[in-house]
């Protein structure tokens, strides 16, 4: 199987795109005397990839209901994984994870 120059250009500039966007993400910290909506960091943060605020897959899984328990979803935050997802330790703090953890386990399917 034979790919284009323009294929190749293409799927390199997506990927270049996602480590940028990755590494704008990270490299944000929020400040710990902040307010922290996390509604709006998860829209901010989380929505390029979770569509309509984590209820639905996007780039990303769905975690509405996700059958991951809490240590893992947590980990993940933290951590990310190499190649899917950006790692958010520096970016907050460990009260800021445990919220993002407890807005995700709180989604609901929208009404209307």
């Amino acid at each position: 199987m034979r790919l284009s120059c323009k294929t190749i250009l293409a799927g390199l500039g997506a990927s270049l795109l996602w480590a940028a966007m990755a590494q704008a993400q990270s490299a944000t910290p929020v400040p710990e005397n902040a307010a922290f909506e996390v509604e709006q960091v998860f829209a901010g943060t989380c929505g390029f990839c979770h569509s309509d605020g984590g209820r639905a897959a996007g780039k990303g899984p769905q975690l509405m209901n996700s059958p991951r328990d809490d240590d893992y979803i947590r980990s993940r935050i933290k951590h990310g994984k190499q190649g899917a997802m950006p790692a958010f330790d520096g970016a907050f703090t460990d009260a800021q994870i445990d919220q993002m953890v407890k807005y995700i386990r709180a989604l609901k399917p929208r009404e209307g």
